[in-house]
């Protein structure tokens, strides 16, 4: 049988993303894994891969809010957002307390407006921003909103004439740490970088549930891999439960609509839920229609034999 279900990668700075998923792929030799994320290639932690079918679900993760600790440094500003750029702004001395910056920092809470970073993957007239960048070309961008659920000012230290703030962010998919760290020194009045990130939750999953590259190539050696891989329907916990009647299982695995009786419990609002059979076995996403108030099949995952 082959591998399935969603693997918590530990990603090392200095590999993208997208070298990450070659080396799984070498490792697993496997082909169908895909990510639920890119981080950049200095950005280190949670990157969750999702093996064989559990590739189908990585819409439905990636909806979910992400978790970050981050340091910035007030009193210098990069082409990048991050300390791979070069220097174009920098101050002789800085001068705030913890009390200013926490301030500040808590005012970022709620959704907000950023301006994706030149250096980002994001496509304008066809072309992503970094490659326009590495050109010498500047381009304007639409902001976007994005919401900041939670933000912890950690700690506050000096750096020679800068000063380094540590803070853990909870939020929204699309939200540009680096941007908001450029944000933040601007709120205060000052140029600022980021200086590190590590993503600590994706998808409800945490840096406890990583492994990394080392530990995955000893788990497949020794067969033992698949005991560590999140089970797909694990992997949406955040999509209701419902269970579909045995008289009726065999028709929703078939991808027909099922009548709302079907269902228990009964399923109220519109949207996507997990169904299961009187077993516990996943059977796929299905969603309520609004208009019909039919069972509708999504994504349908019929059970290895």
């Amino acid at each position: 049988m082959s591998l399935e279900g969603v693997l918590a990668v530990d990603k090392p700075a200095g590999m993208t993303s997208h070298d990450v998923v070659a080396r799984t792929r070498r490792i697993l030799k496997m082909k169908r894994i895909g990510h639920t994320g890119t981080l950049d290639p200095e950005v280190t932690g949670v990157l969750p891969l999702c093996l064989g079918r559990a590739t189908r679900v990585v819409e439905y993760m990636q909806e979910l809010p992400k978790e970050y600790e981050a340091r910035l440094r007030l009193g210098m500003a990069t082409d990048t957002e991050d300390l791979t750029g070069s220097v174009i702004e920098q101050v002789d001395y800085v001068s705030v307390t913890s009390e200013e910056a926490e301030k500040v920092l808590k005012s970022f809470v709620g959704t907000i407006s950023q301006v994706p970073p030149m250096y980002s993957a994001v496509k304008v007239d066809g072309k992503r921003l970094y490659e326009l960048a590495r050109e010498g070309k500047t381009v304007e961008r639409k902001s976007r909103e994005v919401t900041i659920y939670e933000i912890e000012m950690k700690d506050l230290k000096r750096n020679g004439p800068f000063l380094d703030i540590s803070f853990r962010a909870l939020c929204s998919k699309g939200t540009y740490i680096r941007t908001l760290c450029v944000d933040i020194g601007r709120a205060l009045g000052l140029p600022a970088t980021m200086v590190k990130l590590t993503r600590t939750m994706s998808a409800g999953i945490t840096s406890a549930d990583c492994l990394s590259l080392e530990e995955i190539e000893r788990l497949m050696q020794a067969g033992e891999l698949q005991s560590r891989l999140i089970k797909v329907d694990h992997a949406i916990r955040h999509l209701p439960a419902h269970t579909v009647a045995d008289d009726k299982a065999a028709a929703a695995l078939q991808g027909q609509r099922l009548s709302g009786r079907a269902v228990s419990p009964e399923v109220k609002t519109a949207g996507h839920i997990r169904l299961y059979n009187s077993a516990g076995v996943f059977l796929g996403i299905f969603e309520k229609q609004e208009e019909t108030g039919a069972i509708a099949p999504v994504k349908v995952f019929l059970p290895e034999i």
